[in-house]
C-alpha cells in the first residue's frame, strides 16, 4: 500500500527531510583516495557541484561522475547547484587528466557529465569525443556512459559527442513538460526527446532521468515514460528532487519510496527496458548496471 506523500502544504517552511533521505557522511580509505586524486588531477566532478546526495557511497566505492569543460554553466536551471555565468576558456589538456585519474582509480565503469557550453560552436563536442578516446586509449576495458547536455539542435556537434566509443548516452528530461518553463527554462522537451532520437538511431544505447517533487502529477510522469519510449529511451532514472539553496526551486513534496517502486513497474509497462526508480537515485547511481 502506498502512504500518503510528505506534502509541503505551508510554503512558508521548507518540508523536513523524511527518514528515507537520510545518508551517510563520506568517510573511509577508498572515498580519501577518490579525493585526492580529483584534488591531484585539478578535475570537477557532478557529486561536488551538484551536491549529491550519494557521493560518500559512491566515493567510498571508488567511483566518480567526472564533469568536464569546466563548473561554470550557461544555463540558469531553478534545480541546478551548479553555479552559473559565462565559462572561462576550456582546458585543452583536461581529456588526459580525466583519463589518467580514470586509469589509476582502475575504474570498471567511468560516468562522464558536463556543464552547458552554449557559448561553444561545437557546444563542447571535440572535449567530448576527446575525453571518451583518451580513456578508452588508457582503460580499454573500462565502459563509458556520457550523460550530454542539450546540444541545441547543432546535430553535427551530438554525432561527434556520441562517436568517441561511449556504451551508453544519456541525456536527462529532468522535468515533465508542463513543468519546463519553471524548471528548465533554457530547455525545449521536444527538442531533448529529438536529442535522444538521434542519438538510438546512431546505434547507443540510451539514457534519460526526471527529478520529482516539484510539483509533477502521476499522470504527467506516465505520459513522460511513454514519451521517452516512443522516442528509443532504453533506460530511465526517476529521483527525489532536493532543494541545493533557498533560492532554488522548492521541494513540494517528498515522495514515498512506495510510489517510486510503482514509477518502476509502469515504466517497464510503458516501454521502457530498464527503470531505476528510489528518493537517493540519480543520473548516475548505479551506472554500471545500466550498460
Amino acid at each position: 500500500m502506498i502512504e500518503s506523500p510528505v506534502v509541503n502544504e505551508n510554503k512558508e517552511l521548507r518540508p523536513r527531510k523524511p527518514k528515507w533521505l537520510r545518508v551517510k557522511l563520506p568517510v573511509g580509505k577508498e572515498y580519501l583516495k577518490v579525493r585526492e586524486l580529483v584534488d591531484q588531477y585539478k578535475l570537477h566532478t557532478i557529486c561536488e557541484s551538484g551536491n549529491c546526495p550519494n557521493m560518500g557511497e559512491c566515493w567510498g566505492n571508488g567511483t566518480a561522475t567526472f564533469m568536464i569543460l569546466g563548473n561554470v554553466c550557461t544555463r540558469g536551471c531553478s534545480f541546478c547547484a551548479v553555479a552559473t555565468g559565462r565559462p572561462p576558456e576550456y582546458d585543452e589538456d583536461e581529456p588526459e587528466r580525466v583519463a589518467m585519474a580514470i586509469q589509476l582509480m582502475k575504474v570498471k565503469h567511468a560516468v562522464i557529465t558536463s556543464v552547458n557550453r552554449d557559448e561553444l560552436k561545437d557546444r563542447g563536442a571535440e572535449i567530448w569525443y576527446q575525453t571518451v578516446v583518451k580513456i578508452k586509449d588508457l582503460s580499454p576495458a573500462t565502459t563509458i556512459e556520457t550523460l550530454i547536455p542539450d546540444v541545441k539542435n547543432t546535430w553535427d556537434a551530438l554525432i561527434r559527442m556520441i562517436s568517441g566509443g561511449q556504451e551508453i548516452v544519456s541525456h536527462n528530461l529532468e522535468t515533465v513538460e508542463r513543468l519546463y518553463r519553471r524548471v528548465r527554462p533554457q530547455g525545449k522537451y521536444e527538442r531533448s526527446l529529438d536529442q535522444i532520437k538521434r542519438t538510438k538511431a546512431f546505434g547507443k544505447k540510451t539514457k534519460s532521468g526526471i527529478m520529482v517533487g516539484l510539483g509533477e502529477k502521476d499522470e504527467e510522469v506516465f505520459k513522460t515514460m511513454e514519451d521517452l519510449a516512443a522516442h528509443g529511451c532504453d533506460v530511465m532514472t526517476i529521483g527525489q528532487y532536493l532543494q541545493p539553496t533557498k533560492l532554488h526551486h522548492e521541494v513540494l513534496e517528498f515522495v514515498h519510496p512506495d510510489k517510486f517502486e510503482l514509477y518502476r513497474e509502469e515504466g517497464l509497462k510503458r516501454g521502457l527496458s530498464y527503470v531505476e526508480s528510489g528518493p537517493l537515485v540519480r543520473s548516475s547511481y548505479h551506472a554500471e548496471k545500466h550498460v
